[in-house]
């Protein structure tokens, strides 16, 4: 279980980061800021897609752990099904 929360974590960090870029840059967009000196593209890159990904790290981890617990349980389940 432990490193299916592993794996969730860093997928979801990965896709996370990715979302987090995407809507930074949508953000600029819509916003109309000027970009004086790369302002704007280091907002982006320094809050936008961190926030990103820690927010998709932490979906990832605890949605990775709900299957392998709701798994784990069906698999009990049909283990007592078949004694009977």
């Amino acid at each position: 279980m432990a490193l299916l929360a592993l794996m969730g974590l860093v997928l979801g960090a990965i896709g996370g980061g990715a979302l987090g870029l995407g809507a930074g840059l949508t953000w600029l967009e819509l916003s109309a800021s000027g970009g004086f000196n790369g302002q704007s593209g280091s907002m982006v890159l320094l809050t936008f897609t961190p926030l990103g990904a820690v927010v998709g790290g932490l979906a990832g981890a605890l949605l990775f752990v709900f299957f392998a617990v709701r798994d784990s349980e069906i698999a009990l389940e049909s283990e007592t099904f078949r004694k009977r």
